[in-house]
């Protein structure tokens, strides 16, 4: 490998939403700064599974199920 080629990669403090404190490896900032993050996995939809419901726009999702109701699933 190429010598001062790769950047540094230390440790850092990364403060998430709720307030915890973890400390990751990372080539961000400089070792021993704090990131705090506006969206986490512990309140990220992506993670969570969401809230949201699904929306049956014109009756699409109750027309599928009507029409496959008799497959069993």
């Amino acid at each position: 490998m190429k010598k001062d080629l790769h950047p540094d990669y230390h440790l850092i403090d990364v403060k998430m939403t709720d307030g915890t404190i973890v400390q990751m490896k990372s080539t961000w900032g400089n070792e021993g700064d704090t990131l705090a993050l506006d969206i986490d996995p512990t309140v990220h939809p992506a993670w969570t599974g969401g809230g949201a419901r699904l929306l049956d726009t014109g009756g699409r999702v109750s027309k599928f199920k009507s029409k496959y109701e008799g497959f069993g699933f």
